[in-house]
């Protein structure tokens, strides 16, 4: 039998923190980050599917707006309804069942004719997506080491910058010949052959089997996956983080967490809204000011390249020198190198580039960090809704972001003021962050 707390308990987050990374973890980062890579290929390519829609269908640049946004509220109610559903039936079914739900329903957007029926169909999508990303960042940070939680968060969202950089190589290279019904295709297939290998090599969580008073052995056979030399016979109990009461969002106001909890909400949704607006509006604001199309792919790759370099210095940073100065200092940088973009803009296609991939390191790269921030931040009984509710009201300012943008846009607002009052956002997301810093790096 399975319990939470005993003398004799097998402690299971002692026994991963005291140990070497092995193979099976490394393969829960390789499949958690390739369902990030899923929703960064179909976040970024309504992007540059979208002209092609609007050209086909005859729609006017104002209805791009919502089409941009319906996946992301999709994504916004998935967070909030379905991720403390991970909690209570496990990290790996979640992932699972909404890794087929998202590629059926990808297929199913083939069929679309209208406004009407891409705008339901990419929202039931996101629904299914934003299911498996708080799962797939909860099991991550449970199967990895205290000391390396955040680098191993960070390089997961990586697979997400991935997505949108083979978002823009698959539009450039499939639309032109195929249509830009070619990237549901591919945006369909590959989360169903992803299920079949989640299905056979992902692992349950650990602290959900014990939580749940799953069979000793069932348990055991886990741990001995981790190292091949433990025994074959194991402990009968097992001891996991102990959280008072269930995964319920109430949790998530429990034990001293309520500032915390809300001011990583309103961080995520700044930086989403810094995020998304910059991501969909981008290729139509470089395009308007005469941009080849190879530029536009390029300098938008940017911005998500320089999120994956980021990465590598910011996780590696917020794990040794603490990840609340880590992450304010990455957002004060993006005030000034998003303030820049308006310039470069006017300048050689070698400056917005550089520009784009500087402020592309700060956006694309503090999302990475504030969700790793969020995982620290919330014990594994809970973690999954944590970080799925965080997403979720920050799924507020990625839902308002590019809105924003085509409105502005709208009033023919320049380039130079545009991207200026951009870095406002920045600026307060890094107040916010080191004060939370200030009221919580002691515990």
């Amino acid at each position: 039998m399975a319990v939470s707390k005993t003398e004799d308990a097998f402690d299971v987050p002692a026994f991963i923190n005291s140990r070497p990374i092995g193979a099976v973890q490394y393969g829960i980062v390789a499949l958690c980050a390739l369902v990030m890579f899923l929703d960064g290929l179909d976040t970024q390519a309504i992007s540059y599917m979208a002209p092609m829609i609007s050209k086909e269908w005859g729609l006017s640049k104002e209805v791009l707006g919502p089409i941009f946004s319906s996946a992301l509220a999709g994504l916004m109610f998935g967070y909030l309804l379905l991720s403390p559903l991970s909690d209570q039936f496990g990290h790996r079914r979640l992932i699972l069942f909404s890794t087929v739900a998202f590629g059926l329903l990808t297929l199913v957007t083939l069929l679309a004719t209208n406004v009407t029926e891409l705008m339901i169909l990419r929202f039931l999508t996101g629904i299914a997506l934003g299911a498996a990303i708080p799962s797939a960042v909860a099991l991550t940070t449970e199967y990895m080491p205290r000391r390396l939680r955040a680098t191993f968060v960070l390089a997961i969202y990586c697979g997400f910058s991935l997505g949108f950089v083979a978002a823009g190589g698959l539009a450039a290279s499939m639309i032109p010949l195929y249509g830009w019904r070619s990237m549901l295709w591919i945006g369909a297939l590959t989360p169903l052959t992803l299920a079949v290998f989640v299905y056979v090599f992902l692992p349950e969580s650990l602290d959900f089997l014990v939580r749940t008073k799953a069979k000793s052995q069932s348990v055991w056979r886990i741990v001995q996956r981790l190292d091949r030399a433990l025994p074959e016979q194991g402990p009968q109990h097992f001891a996991t983080e102990a959280e008072a009461s269930r995964s319920a969002v109430g949790s998530l106001f429990q034990s001293g967490r309520t500032l915390g909890t809300l001011v990583l909400w309103l961080v995520f949704a700044l930086n989403l809204a810094e995020f998304y607006a910059l991501q969909s509006w981008l290729p139509t604001i470089l395009a308007g000011h005469g941009f080849s199309p190879n530029v536009v792919a390029l300098a938008t790759s940017m911005t998500t390249v320089g999120g994956i370099v980021a990465a590598f210095a910011i996780g590696p940073a917020m794990d040794q020198l603490g990840p609340y100065r880590s992450l304010a200092v990455v957002y004060f940088a993006g005030v000034a190198f998003v303030a820049l973009m308006g310039p470069a803009i006017s300048a050689a296609p070698w400056v917005l580039v550089a520009a784009a991939f500087c402020a592309g390191f700060c956006i694309s790269g503090g999302q990475k960090s504030v969700i790793a921030l969020a995982a620290i931040f919330y014990p594994a009984p809970i973690r999954s809704t944590g970080v799925g509710w965080a997403l979720g009201i920050g799924r507020l300012g990625g839902i308002g972001g590019p809105l924003l943008i085509g409105l502005l846009l709208a009033y023919e607002l320049g380039a130079d003021s545009l991207f200026y009052a951009a870095a406002l956002p920045m600026l307060l997301a890094g107040t916010l962050v080191a004060l939370l810093g200030a009221s919580y790096k002691a515990s």
